[in-house]
């Protein structure tokens, strides 16, 4: 049997041979047995929540809205097995997850406004509000945010004299294992926005978060920076694949 990768609607390679073409059929309905699935794992979100799911499930919520006619759990299953877990499917770049075989730009499409989703939430909880209160809503957002991309990222959040965080700025984008990072861009960015001090953060793909020589060597660059424009540097978070390092808590700043 033939398909267009490009259709979400058309069977995938992982079916059975069972597997019925719902879309080209003459009058397309959805299976009884498919309809009363799709029920079953909503009723149960509903009552238990994520935690009552296992992620293949969960990510069978997310499919079902884009492809309307077909047992979506082979897929789910393909995804997991390529990617490791739903936050890595979900953090997935676009490409990698079109090279999926049954993945179409609707199937994109949900799972990055999932991802969207979930990195709008975070930042949420954390934007306009002092540091102290939301430490741990701001880790959490870095690691919903960082934590599972696949290449270095280096963000920087600014903060008013009240320590309030006033912005959240990607400034860097890199490899698998070094970001370019420029100090004299991050200071001037600190007094255009009229910032009094400075977290830095970056993550490690590799998902240890212990930092690099090179990581330490940066960190005291941009922190000269800082001292001689009179901006503090609160600290500098290494994001790992499911634990963060402070360099502050590790007295390296």
């Amino acid at each position: 049997m033939t398909y267009d990768r490009d259709s979400d609607d058309v069977p995938l390679p992982l079916f059975s041979e069972m597997a019925v073409d719902f879309q080209t059929a003459p009058n397309p309905k959805i299976p009884s047995y498919i309809k009363d699935h799709r029920k079953r794992l909503r009723e149960r979100f509903l009552t238990g929540g994520a935690a009552a799911m296992p992620d293949y499930e969960l990510l069978e919520l997310v499919l079902f809205r884009a492809i309307p006619r077909r047992d979506v759990k082979p897929l789910a299953r393909g995804l997991l097995e390529q990617f490791g877990d739903f936050n890595s499917v979900v953090s997935a770049p676009k490409e990698q997850l079109a090279l999926v075989p049954g993945v179409g730009d609707a199937v994109v499409q949900e799972i990055k406004i999932i991802e969207a989703a979930a990195h709008r939430l975070s930042k949420a909880k954390v934007m306009g509000r002092a540091i102290i209160s939301s430490w741990e809503n701001l880790l959490d957002y870095c690691q919903t945010t960082m934590a599972h991309r696949q290449t270095e990222e280096f963000r920087v959040f600014y903060l008013d004299r009240k320590n309030t965080l006033i912005a959240d700025e990607l400034l860097g984008q890199g490899t698998v294992d070094h970001v370019p990072v420029y100090p004299r861009e991050i200071v001037k960015r600190a007094l255009h926005l009229n910032a009094s001090a400075l977290i830095l953060v970056h993550n490690h793909p590799s998902g240890d978060p212990t930092p690099s020589p090179q990581d330490i060597a940066m960190t005291k660059q941009i922190q000269m920076a800082a001292d001689a424009l009179g901006l503090s540097v609160h600290d500098h978070l290494v994001i790992g694949r499911s634990s963060e390092i402070s360099f502050r808590s590790e007295g390296l700043l």
